[in-house]
């Protein structure tokens, strides 16, 4: 892929969040969103592709400084690759966001065909979400601990999730771990009494996303038997939590950015210039 395209795929990606209409802004009773990959992803090969990009530049022979910096460039790849996949979306991608990071998938979990089952996807979808509400708890707002708690229980304000869609990417298989990630689409306000949750469920050992998933999520009063606004403590932190998102796609994009850049400068260094020669090594000059 271009560095122009990657770039141009990053800047229309910057460009913040357009709210929806007043009408159906976060209502369970709104049409389904628009898929958010189509906004900002990655392609889903970009990890691996980069990675083979600058295999072929180190193959066919690099001078010394170039091959420091490539050596740079796959060091960011390697401790970052959650970051520059996820990040660049805008799922936070830290222990103490995600909703699941690193699970160990087990042998029981898959299908007659060898595959992980499918309704695992959702369970596990389930268990991220739950677990990304108590982050709250225990990480981001330890103040309000129970009152975070009893959001993913009955006892006052709580979720109910009144839907759930997946699309699958492909097939996950044991041995694997998988992180799950849970992003806000809209930024909250006063009136809201529902939530959008975009949901990236990414395979380890494959270092891309298996599935996606959208909730609609129903902000409920068990006390009153009704639909309720979020409680104002909730509310400001998950406008903290959009403004991180929106702020990770732009550090992460950045990052993109630079690597595409680096990598063409490895491809223009090595086999894509006009007086282009591969090394050999001692071979070639027998």
């Amino acid at each position: 892929m271009s560095v122009q395209r990657v770039i141009s795929r990053a800047s229309r990606a910057l460009v913040p969040s357009s709210s929806p209409s007043s009408a159906s802004r976060y209502y369970s009773s709104a049409p389904r969103p628009a898929t958010e990959e189509s906004k900002s992803a990655l392609p889903p090969r970009w990890l691996s592709d980069t990675k083979t990009r600058i295999g072929r530049c180190i193959t066919f022979g690099l001078p010394p400084k170039l091959v420091e910096e490539a050596g740079q460039v796959l060091q960011v790849l390697a401790r970052d690759w959650r970051e520059l996949l996820a990040g660049s979306e805008g799922y936070l991608t830290s222990e103490k966001r995600a909703g699941l990071h690193r699970q160990k998938i087990v042998w029981g979990e898959q299908d007659a065909m060898g595959h992980m089952n499918n309704t695992m996807y959702v369970r596990h979808a389930e268990s991220g979400r739950c677990n990304w509400v108590r982050n709250y708890s225990s990480h981001v707002d330890p103040t309000h601990k129970q009152r975070w708690e009893d959001l993913i229980s009955s006892k006052g304000i709580g979720l109910i999730l009144k839907s759930i869609t997946v699309d699958f990417k492909f097939p996950m298989k044991w041995p694997d771990r998988v992180s799950v990630y849970h992003k806000l689409r809209y930024r909250p306000d006063e009136s809201t009494d529902s939530l959008i949750l975009d949901v990236l469920i990414m395979s380890e050992v494959r270092q891309r996303p298996a599935a996606r998933c959208l909730e609609d999520v129903v902000v409920y009063d068990y006390r009153v038997g009704k639909k309720s606004t979020l409680e104002p403590f909730m509310l400001e932190e998950f406008k903290k939590t959009f403004d991180l998102q929106e702020a990770a796609k732009k550090e992460n994009h950045a990052k993109i950015e630079w690597i595409e850049q680096r990598v063409r400068s490895l491809e223009t260094g090595s086999w894509d210039r006009h007086d282009a020669k591969e090394d050999f090594g001692s071979a070639g000059r027998q």
